[in-house]
């Protein structure tokens, strides 16, 4: 069963969370959960314990107790959510008529008859 532990301080690491919850049984695994863009700590963490009936006693014994001046929030947690893995919404892929490729004028959007046509270097070719 996995465990949500909330309202963590950052400076908890994996070796205080095992050490409360390893008094009501074995700890399979430890996530504190980083922000991906600063690799900030977020402040909760998930506990796996392979026992369904350890891990609800973990729950109700340390929900609510103090660990480094702040009050932990311990529950079950919920389901992953399945997520999308990018792309579009409703996974269609984008479709229909591929632009026209516009030929820039000499100046950014002006005609070549606007100012007559120039030519590039000794090679004489049009630009």
């Amino acid at each position: 069963m996995e465990i949500y532990v909330g309202n963590l301080s950052p400076d908890v690491g994996k070796d205080d969370l095992i050490e409360i919850f390893d008094k009501f049984g074995e700890v399979k695994e430890v996530r504190l959960i980083k922000d991906n863009f600063r690799g900030k700590f977020k402040g909760y963490a998930f506990i796996e314990m392979p026992s369904d009936e350890q891990a609800q006693k973990a729950i109700e014994e340390t929900n609510g107790i103090d660990l480094k001046e702040r009050t932990l929030t311990v529950k079950e947690a919920n389901p992953k959510k399945a997520r999308s893995r990018g792309g579009r919404p409703g996974g269609k892929k984008r479709g229909g008529i591929k632009r026209a490729k516009r030929k820039r004028g000499v100046y950014g959007g002006e005609n070549q008859t606007d100012f007559g046509i120039r030519r590039r270097g000794s090679t004489g070719k049009r630009y």
